[in-house]
């Protein structure tokens, strides 16, 4: 009968919050090798848990996937927070355009697990409110808060995609002063 010792904490079964520790886990995984890299097994293994532990948890891989996003889609909304925290008007709508550029560029792996898959987190995040929020200070005649809304994040997030796909060469400041320059006309023009 194989016995783990639970004075030794890096060999005990226990795991404080095994769930939220898989999660960073497999973030890890997906940033080092990529969703092909990503299994409960490999995650699991990073834990220093049984092949088992994390079925409690995630029936399975594509719950652990789910997981991941929302944890992304948590760190964006951080990211546009603070971005739109730092200006006004359509400065700020700049502002989470170039936070949105910067996210995907820092997070390839995540940024395309969150948004180039089936995710239900996506659509009621705390990102999109936040970019909801700014379009509705914004909206005007031009154009009504939900299209801005939808226009602005269609905007960034192709842009986003493009540069990752190497179909824009913009790198580094580059990128992100793009994202600002073209977020800020859009949002001027679409404010009316």
């Amino acid at each position: 009968m194989l016995t783990v010792s639970t004075s030794d904490p890096d060999r005990s079964y226990h795991h404080g919050d095994l769930r939220a520790a898989l999660v960073s886990a497999a973030l890890d995984l997906l940033e080092s090798g990529g969703e092909a890299a990503l299994s409960l097994r490999a995650t699991a293994r990073a834990c220093g848990v049984s092949a088992m532990a994390p079925y409690r948890h995630f029936p399975g891989k594509e719950d652990l996937l789910e997981a991941v996003a929302a944890r992304g889609f948590e760190d964006l909304a951080a990211d546009l927070e603070a971005a739109d925290a730092a200006a006004t008007g359509s400065a700020a709508l700049a502002a989470q355009g170039a936070a949105y550029v910067a996210f995907a560029r820092r997070r390839p792996a995540l940024f395309r697990l969150m948004f180039m898959r089936p995710c239900r987190v996506a659509a009621k995040s705390r990102a999109y409110g936040i970019l909801e929020r700014r379009a509705a200070a914004l909206a005007g005649p031009a154009m009504p808060a939900e299209d801005l809304t939808l226009a602005a994040w269609s905007l960034v997030h192709g842009l986003a995609a493009l540069i990752l796909d190497g179909r824009v060469p913009l790198e580094g400041a580059a990128a992100e002063a793009a994202a600002h320059r073209i977020t800020l006309s859009f949002g001027r023009l679409a404010g009316g």
